[in-house]
């Protein structure tokens, strides 16, 4: 039976698209009707806490405490004439994207201190709603799907930095990361399910990974690919650059592209001639691997090598910058050091291996 100022209430199609969870505009009374659809559960809430939540198809009349599912709401409904809130949940999984603000600090073996960034596709829904009811709209005062998504992507980047941790710890080094995406999104997706229980969300799927080098970096790694491909020294494969950099830019506007083809061949001919004069060589040899590269570099395009003097501290093994008293990693003195008996360079006291050549040190 209707009595007067009763409702019935449902998550209509327009306002359902797009959206996780959905508040009712009015306030749920005794005798009011609820709409529950197979893709959807409705949570009762009220005072900062859900009262109990419905996720079986049907329409609910809050009228007769006969029916088990709303009989202890309609007990909290009736003689005071208490009010409840109505949240409408989607069961169906939601798409999303996530990407670092800051980078990440991942320490290499090869390349020092490198700074990553990380982009992805997840997939989440909400798998328990009272918990999600309680956290994102009790706690955070999130209700719109923006706001929830925006919560889960700054969250799956501190989940993703973690998993970094976790697989540099395992030995990966930084040229392994592009090799190894799949197994970082199983690790990654491993530790979501601790992480979001608590709020009633779970990630059901990481995707489309992308971990971006910096720009120095991502060079020294193309062009050791590049010339591991064709078989080429540093001097061969810059000499090819150059030659299609012309080609591809000639002088002037009406000579056209033959005369740039031209151009190119004639200054691959001259800086072939220039490379066979080793007083005019451009540039010079890498400490590490003794490929030829350009003056200034900070780390070899061949091997990745840094160019800086310096010598590895005894302790802790970080790179200290020729010059330094003290290591800048642990605090060791570096007051004391002896020549290595075999290329003279000056290394800690301590130390095992020449940084210089290799050459193994005394006990």
């Amino acid at each position: 039976m209707s009595l007067f100022g009763s409702k019935t209430f449902a998550w209509e199609d327009a306002t359902k698209r797009g959206n996780i969870v959905w508040r009712n505009p009015r306030n749920i009374k005794l005798n009011d009707n609820i709409v529950v659809r197979e893709d959807e559960m409705a949570v009762f809430y009220r005072d900062g806490k859900a009262l109990a939540y419905i996720d079986r198809p049907d329409r609910y009349a809050l009228t007769s405490i006969n029916a088990p599912i709303v009989g202890a709401i309609v007990k909290l409904l009736s003689g005071v004439k208490q009010r409840a809130e109505v949240y409408y949940i989607q069961k169906r999984p939601f798409d999303g994207k996530f990407g670092s603000k800051q980078p990440y600090q991942f320490r290499d073996p090869e390349f020092h201190v490198v700074s990553l960034r990380v982009f992805g596709e997840f997939r989440y829904k909400v798998s328990s709603p009272e918990n999600f009811i309680n956290q994102f709209v009790g706690t955070l005062n999130l209700t719109t799907a923006a706001q929830v998504e925006e919560r889960i992507k700054e969250q799956i980047v501190v989940v993703t930095y973690d998993s970094l941790g976790e697989i540099k710890k395992r030995g990966m080094a930084v040229l392994d990361l592009a090799a190894n995406l799949e197994e970082i999104e199983q690790v990654i997706l491993a530790k979501c399910t601790d992480h979001f229980d608590a709020f009633g969300i779970e990630i059901v799927k990481i995707s489309g990974l992308n971990i971006s080098l910096p720009e120095e970096v991502q060079e020294a790694v193309d062009a050791r690919a590049s010339m591991a491909i064709t078989g080429t020294g540093y001097v061969q494969y810059q000499t090819g650059q150059a030659m299609r950099d012309a080609a591809e830019n000639p002088a002037g506007g009406g000579a056209g592209a033959g005369v740039g083809i031209g151009a190119g061949i004639g200054m691959g001919y001259q800086m072939a001639d220039t490379m066979r004069q080793p007083s005019a060589a451009p540039g010079e040899p890498c400490i590490k691997c003794k490929a030829i590269i350009p003056p200034g570099s900070k780390f070899c395009n061949v091997c990745g090598g840094r160019q800086e003097k310096g010598i590895e501290c005894p302790k802790c093994k970080e790179f200290i910058p020729k010059g330094s008293k003290f290591c800048p990693e642990c605090g060791t003195s570096m007051a004391v050091a002896v020549p290595c008996p075999k290329c003279g360079a000056e290394m800690a006291r301590g130390s095992k291996f020449c940084n210089e050549c290799g050459e193994k040190l005394g006990e």
